[in-house]
């Protein structure tokens, strides 16, 4: 596994892993979430170059002028997770859907809440935009970069809520 951080986002510095052929992780480092804490950077090797152009479109992103990743992502997770994690990356910028909305993508309109926990430990931020899902009634959820990041995601991509 290769890392490497993103220190000029907007979102604060990023903790990008993955290998040369995929994007494994897009963590927040502000020390604040559990999967930044168990990622095991002792024993992965820092190098840039697999993600210079993880890098390129973020920042393209940032600037208004990229609404969807052209990347490899592959987060590790159960068959249920992945199947979330692929139903939010349908999700077109500058939309929102709900925990129950995702359920029904997936065939499993029963399962808002499971939705909800595979959302959560989505390790791909932004790219996997887990930021777009709001909860049935139209409000702002929770969010494992902190609901100021989500408001600032959502504002970027033209959202307001609430």
């Amino acid at each position: 596994m290769f890392y490497s951080w993103f220190e000029d986002s907007p979102m604060g510095r990023l903790l990008l892993a993955g290998t040369s052929e995929q994007l494994k992780f897009l963590v927040f480092d502000d020390g604040s979430t559990q999967k930044r804490r168990q990622l095991p950077l002792n024993s992965w090797e820092q190098n840039e170059r697999p993600f210079r152009e993880t890098i390129r479109q973020l920042k393209a992103y940032f600037a208004g002028k990229l609404t969807e990743f052209d990347l490899n992502v592959a987060g590790d997770g159960t068959d249920f997770q992945r199947r979330v994690w692929s139903a939010l990356r349908d999700v077109p910028f500058g939309e929102t859907v709900s925990y129950g909305q995702i359920a029904q993508a997936i065939g499993r309109p029963t399962a808002s809440r499971a939705v909800g926990m595979a959302n959560g430990r989505n390790p791909v931020s932004i790219i996997v935009p887990c930021h777009r899902i709001i909860g049935s009634n139209g409000q702002l959820v929770g969010y494992g970069g902190g609901l100021d990041r989500k408001i600032r995601l959502l504002k970027l991509e033209g959202i307001t809520i609430g």
